[in-house]
């Protein structure tokens, strides 16, 4: 999965304008003419068009310079310089655009087909014509074309799905995502197995889907950078619900353990929190009826609960029906 690219700096620039025409009519027995210039054309937009077959930045990796194209000037006869071309970018859906050097939020890809200017083309400047009046016929001057706009721009891919899975490494994120969906991500017992998003589409019941997203898994401290840290957490922003995994064999407190999940979405960012969660604890096959209910009594009373187990099948109908009707409410 090293095909998998969620950010990207390049330095775009779009079009300037092309200047107008400062120009006189000449012809058969009018040697001195009126103001004929032409205005110039716009500068080439760049935009961001959102492509739906694409789920990586990846055919961006090595482009480190985009431009658009400059507008063309105006000539004499009132004749308009050609716009510049458009340089479309097409990235997939939940990419988002920051300045690089200030952070600022440019712009975000969320619908299919959309597009959206992320740097606007120079205007091209008004020829002489537009300057003539009644008390001034013969105007010796034009405008020039509006400048390019040119800046370093960051690119980061925001996963879209409606189930964020959150949880450390091995809590069995991907074992569930493997059992509901068609998605065949990697699965190991050590940490990180899980380096990049892995989608799938989970079928309820006929005609009810919804998609899942395993996501790397949480470290302590993750919200400073550790581990895989903020790559990960970008993540889960534009999910709608997050199911919380923790294994029933965990070293710590279930409840120990989900209170560090949450303190490192909070530390992140609080908008995190306002989203609906379930808390799944996996791998109920490795306990009995007697230790879940000890379990219970552990477990935190905000959020509501169910034991599963991917390897065994174990309420994962009961899972998905929730997910349904927490999505839908």
């Amino acid at each position: 999965m090293e095909n998998f690219v969620d950010y990207v700096k390049i330095r775009f620039r779009s079009g300037k304008g092309g200047a107008g025409s400062v120009h006189f009519y000449r012809g058969p027995g009018t040697p001195m003419g009126g103001p004929d210039g032409g205005d110039g054309g716009r500068g080439g937009h760049i935009i961001l068009q959102a492509e739906p077959q694409e789920w990586t930045l990846l055919s961006l990796k090595y482009k480190k310079h985009v431009y658009a194209e400059n507008g063309d000037i105006g000539r004499g006869a009132l004749k308009t310089g050609y716009d510049g071309d458009d340089k479309i970018v097409k990235v997939p859906l939940g990419t988002v655009a920051r300045d690089a050097e200030t952070g600022e939020f440019l712009l975000e890809i969320t619908e299919p087909g959309e597009q959206k200017i992320l740097l606007p083309g120079g205007r091209g400047g008004k020829g002489n014509t537009f300057f003539k009046t009644s008390t001034h016929q013969s105007p010796q001057y034009a405008q020039p074309g509006e400048p390019a706009e040119e800046r370093w721009i960051i690119l980061e891919l925001k996963v879209l799905a409606d189930v964020g899975l959150v949880g450390f490494p091995n809590a069995g994120k991907s074992t569930l995502l493997s059992a509901v969906t068609a998605a065949k991500p990697k699965i190991g017992d050590y940490a990180f197995t899980t380096l990049v998003p892995q989608l799938g589409i989970v079928k309820v019941r006929e005609g009810q889907t919804f998609i899942m997203a395993d996501i790397p898994g949480i470290i302590e401290g993750a919200h400073e950078g550790k581990g895989l840290g903020h790559r990960f957490l970008r993540h889960i922003e534009r999910n709608s619900v997050l199911l919380f995994m923790i294994p029933a064999d965990t070293d710590r407190s279930i409840e120990a353990e989900f209170n560090i999940l949450i303190n490192e979405l909070q530390e992140y960012n609080p908008d995190l929190l306002d989203k609906p969660r379930l808390l799944a604890i996996s791998k109920a096959d490795l306990i009995d009826d007697e230790l879940e209910k000890m379990l219970r009594a552990t477990l935190p009373k905000d959020v509501p609960v169910i034991f599963i187990s991917a390897m065994t099948n174990q309420k994962l109908q009961e899972l998905k029906d929730t997910l349904w009707k927490i999505l839908n409410a």
